[in-house]
């Protein structure tokens, strides 16, 4: 049985996708520095010391340490999100 209850499903299932969508977006930023030299973040928000540019390198770090959840948790938690879907 899960430990999670109904109504806390969608939330958890919410913040999965939209930590995984951050992790999307620092992995392509990533790439970009590493073949082109290209920070886009960085170009989007005025520079890598911009306000905007650190919160959005903030929000990518906060997302990989709520993915590392995703390794640990039950296989049958994980099984009961995917069958409300």
């Amino acid at each position: 049985m899960s430990a999670v209850n109904p109504e806390q499903r969608g939330v958890l299932n919410m913040w999965d996708k939209l930590a995984l969508i951050l992790l999307i977006i620092g992995g392509i930023n990533w790439g970009l520095v590493g073949i082109f030299e290209f920070d886009m973040v960085a170009w989007l928000f005025g520079g890598a010391g911009s306000v905007i540019s650190r919160a959005v390198y903030i929000l990518v770090a906060i997302s990989a340490v709520w993915c590392i959840s995703l390794l640990f948790r039950k296989d049958e938690e994980l099984a009961v999100q995917n069958i409300d879907r």
